[in-house]
C-alpha cells in the first residue's frame, strides 16, 4: 500500500500540518522536528502525492507539450529547450505526439486540460480558426513554439521565416543563379505558403527573375519526399542550378537522390536547407542552411509560458528570434 502523509505524521508523532511544512520546505519547523520527520519519510519511503498537492495549491507544476512528430530531429531539438527550462523552473512536462492531425491535436489539448496542467506549449503546422477558438477558451496559458498563427492572438516564438527564405534566395542570386527551385513543405500550412514561399517570391521579384511554378515542389518534410522532389526536377527540360529545401530531412533526400543519378553537389546543383539540425553535419557534403535557434525557440517559449502561468509582466507575446545562414559545402 502507498505510504500517506497520515502514516508519516503518526510514526513521527507530529501533526500532518507539520509533515506538510517539512515536505514543502517551510522554515517554521524546529530543526529537531524536521530531522525526525525526514528520518521517518526516508524509512517509510514516503512520496508526496502530486495530485493532492495540486488540489491544495490549485497548481500541478505540470506543463503539457503537444508535438507533431516526436521522431523528428527538428521537433526533438526544439523540445529539448522546452524541457531544460521547465526543469529549471521546477515544472514537469507531459509530452504528446499529434501526428499533425487536427482532430488529434484538439483531443490532446482537451486531454491536457483534463489533467489540470498549468500551461501548454503547442507545436503544429496548421493552426486553424478552430484551434485559436480552443486556445482562447483555455483556462491556462498556451504558447506556440515554431508555429505560425496568423492573427497573432496567441503568444508565440519563431524566427522571421519570410525574411529567412528571402535571404537564402538572395544569396543564391548573388552567386549568379537564376534557376532556383524550392522543395517546400505542405502548402496548406501557413508557415510555408504565407511565409517561406512569400519570401522566395519576393526575392525573385526584387531581382527581376521570373517566378516559375514548376520549380515549386511540395513535400512532406520527409527524406523520401526529398528524393521524389529531385526526381521531378531532374525530369525537367530546363533544370534548376540551385535548390532551396524546406527541411533538413528533405534536403538529405535531395542530395542523395541527385547523387544516385550521378550528379554532384555542389558542382551540378547548389543546395540550401532550412533548419540546421544535426543532420546538416552528418551528410556529405555538409549542408549550407538557415540557422534556426531551435533550442532557443523551445527555451524562450517555455520561459514565456512560466511568466504567463505566474502572471508576471510580459512585454512582448509575439517573439521573433534572429536567424542567419551558415555556409557549408553544399554551396560553392
Amino acid at each position: 500500500m502507498n505510504v500517506t502523509i497520515y502514516d508519516v505524521a503518526r510514526e513521527a508523532n507530529v501533526s500532518m500540518a507539520t509533515v506538510s511544512r517539512v515536505v514543502n520546505g517551510n522554515p517554521n519547523v524546529k530543526p529537531a522536528t524536521r530531522k525526525k520527520v525526514m528520518e521517518v519519510i526516508e524509512r517509510l519511503g514516503y512520496r508526496p502525492n502530486a495530485v493532492a498537492r495540486g488540489l491544495a495549491s490549485k497548481k500541478t507544476t505540470t506543463v503539457g507539450v503537444i508535438i507533431p512528430d516526436i521522431s523528428s530531429t527538428f521537433f526533438a531539438e526544439l523540445t529539448r529547450g522546452i524541457e531544460d527550462i521547465a526543469t529549471m523552473y521546477k515544472y514537469n512536462i507531459i509530452l504528446s505526439n499529434s501526428d499533425q492531425n487536427k482532430e488529434k491535436e484538439l483531443h490532446l489539448l482537451n486531454t491536457m486540460l483534463g489533467k489540470q496542467v498549468d500551461g501548454i506549449v503547442f507545436m503544429g503546422g496548421n493552426i486553424t480558426p478552430e484551434h485559436v477558438e480552443e486556445f482562447e477558451k483555455s483556462p491556462v496559458p498556451i504558447v506556440l513554439a515554431g508555429s505560425i498563427e496568423e492573427t497573432e492572438k496567441i503568444p508565440s516564438v519563431n524566427i522571421d521565416y519570410d525574411q529567412a527564405a528571402y535571404d537564402v534566395v538572395q544569396s543564391l542570386i548573388e552567386k549568379g543563379h537564376k534557376e532556383i527551385a524550392f522543395v517546400i513543405g505542405p502548402l496548406h500550412e501557413p508557415i510555408n505558403k504565407e511565409k517561406k514561399l512569400a519570401g522566395y517570391k519576393r526575392a525573385l521579384e526584387n531581382f527581376g527573375i521570373l517566378f516559375r511554378e514548376e520549380f515549386i515542389i511540395e513535400g512532406d518534410y520527409t527524406y523520401d519526399s526529398g528524393i521524389e522532389a529531385i526526381e521531378k526536377l531532374l525530369e525537367m527540360d530546363s533544370r534548376p542550378t540551385a535548390i532551396f529545401v524546406g527541411s533538413d530531412e528533405m534536403a538529405l533526400g535531395v542530395i542523395h537522390g541527385a547523387e544516385d543519378k550521378g550528379y554532384k553537389i555542389p558542382d551540378d546543383f547548389e543546395v540550401v536547407s532550412s533548419d540546421n539540425t544535426r543532420l546538416t553535419l552528418m551528410v556529405r557534403p555538409q549542408l549550407t542552411t538557415i540557422v534556426q535557434p531551435l533550442y532557443d525557440i523551445g527555451a524562450v517559449a517555455m520561459r514565456l509560458l512560466t511568466k504567463l502561468m505566474n502572471k508576471e509582466e510580459v512585454s512582448e507575446q509575439i517573439v521573433i528570434l534572429p536567424h542567419r545562414i551558415e555556409f557549408r559545402n553544399s554551396t560553392k
